[in-house]
């Protein structure tokens, strides 16, 4: 039963992304950085100033918590087991088209986050929510489409990818003595299924106060032992930017297999890890008390660079500067372990393990949160109390059985439910461009006369009605 599903959900995503997912990812981040003026360049240091904002209302979400959330869920296992991944299974050059994707993919982050800060509706207390669901709604005026991506939203964040977190994280443990294949994952996923249920039973503002600690300080700690790790291996970083680069332009060898290049495997993992374009940070996003739609569209790009530029770039760094060679069945924490351990000993993989605990676990944190607003678009109102514990205990139980899945099936299912959320909402925000490139110029109008920009829809002659900018 489990190879025929595994069978069904391999085939639908190899359909996907040759070529449409890619197609869509890359066509969509040339359009909009173009469109948007490359404000992934231009804007970059902007975007230092504007996250560290404060709330417009004292105990609002803030800029960063809203990056914190999203970057929660960026940051996760497919920062280390997803780019060991795409090098194993594709080749160094997938490294290279994980930056590609990243680059470019910025617009995209920038356009759907402006959208979803255009578009939020207000909470009786004044807060705010909303996601692509809600901009599909209002500025399309097809909610079936909304209800539709939320439904893709709760089967790629409650299902595909935290059952494949789970999974990451307890195979990371393969290569110590206590492992036992039989009983280890079952009881590394039970323990893991406790501590998130617990986590998730206290709602958004817990899940915000966790990951804003959580994730600055584990991302810091493992660049800086990145950063150690290229220094002592400094000899071999020419040699490894030569594959990068040599096997990224090998364009016989990628399209003469496509599906098991290092293009596709770099599209694959690096929109597993940094997102852009599939629609899922706008949820975080929508959340923000800022002052400028624009304001959080620059945030959200940021948290692009962050994950794929210095995380997923410090993990391929100091997997290509070792001497251990990439071989497919080393893909997955493996080959990330046995590199560190080639240059730091056994406190390499001990490492790796305490990482990948903690990258997993801000990962669950933040691929729920999602959740939880995609289930009130659906139903119309806030579910009640009874129905968010069951499907807490429901989402809980996921990641307990990603544990002791296989390893084909939790990745297969990853890719396929991260591909129908790319598909959805990659048109829709081609379609709809045009109010957050104005809401842009705007914003960049009130910087060069000095201002603090804030936002009003009738500046950029938005017609449809807001709860926040008219």
């Amino acid at each position: 039963m489990v190879e025929m599903i595994n069978d069904l959900v391999l085939a639908v995503s190899n359909f996907l992304y040759d070529p449409w997912v890619p197609l869509f990812l890359v066509v969509a981040g040339v359009v909009l950085t173009i469109r948007t003026g490359f404000p992934q360049l231009r804007m970059l240091k902007e975007a230092f100033r504007v996250v560290m904002e404060k709330p417009k209302t004292e105990g609002a979400m803030s800029s960063f918590g809203a990056l914190m959330i999203s970057t929660a869920s960026r940051v996760g296992t497919g920062n280390i087991v997803g780019v060991s991944m795409a090098i194993c299974m594709g080749g160094p050059g997938a490294v290279f088209w994980m930056w590609f994707i990243a680059v470019f993919g910025g617009a995209s982050a920038f356009v759907e986050s402006t959208l979803a800060q255009i578009y939020k509706r207000r909470n009786p207390d004044g807060s705010s929510y909303g996601g692509p669901s809600y901009y599909m709604e209002t500025a399309l005026r097809q909610r079936w489409l909304g209800v539709l991506f939320a439904l893709f939203v709760i089967l790629t964040y409650a299902v595909g990818y935290n059952a494949l977190a789970s999974y990451n994280l307890q195979s990371t443990f393969a290569g110590f003595g206590f492992y036992n294949a039989q009983t280890t994952p079952a009881v590394l996923g039970a323990v893991l299924a406790v501590l998130f249920l617990v986590c998730i039973m206290g709602g958004g503002k817990r899940l915000a106060k966790v990951t804003g600690v959580m994730v600055p300080v584990m991302g810091i700690i493992y660049i800086a032992v990145a950063v150690i790790i290229c220094v002592l291996n400094a000899r071999r970083l020419p040699a490894m930017f030569v594959s990068i680069f040599a096997d990224a332009f090998d364009f016989k060898a990628i399209f003469g297999g496509f599906s098991g290049s290092c293009l596709m495997h770099g599209i694959k993992r690096g929109l597993y890890s940094n997102e852009a374009g599939m629609g899922s940070a706008p949820n975080a996003a929508a959340e923000a008390d800022v002052s400028h739609p624009a304001k959080q569209g620059l945030v959200q790009m940021l948290s692009v660079f962050l994950d794929t530029l210095l995380i997923c770039t410090a993990t391929a760094f100091m997997c290509l500067t070792s001497n251990v060679v990439p071989t497919e069945e080393l893909a997955g924490a493996p080959f990330v372990q046995a590199a560190l351990q080639s240059t730091l000993g056994g406190i390499g993989p001990v490492f790796i393990a305490v990482s990948m605990t903690l990258f997993a676990f801000t990962t669950l944190l933040g691929n729920y949160y999602y959740c939880e607003g995609c289930l009130r678009f659906i139903l119309k109102r806030q579910p009640s109390r009874g129905f968010m514990v069951g499907f807490r205990i429901v989402a809980s139980v996921i990641v307990f059985a990603g544990a002791i899945a296989s390893m084909g099936l939790v990745w297969n299912m990853a890719d396929l439910t991260q591909g129908l959320m790319v598909v959805t909402n990659i048109p829709v925000i081609l379609l709809l461009a045009k109010p957050a490139v104005a809401a842009l110029k705007d914003y960049r109008r009130q910087r060069r006369e000095g201002e603090n920009p804030a936002f009003r829809a009738a500046d950029i002659g938005l017609k449809e009605p807001t709860d926040f900018w008219n």
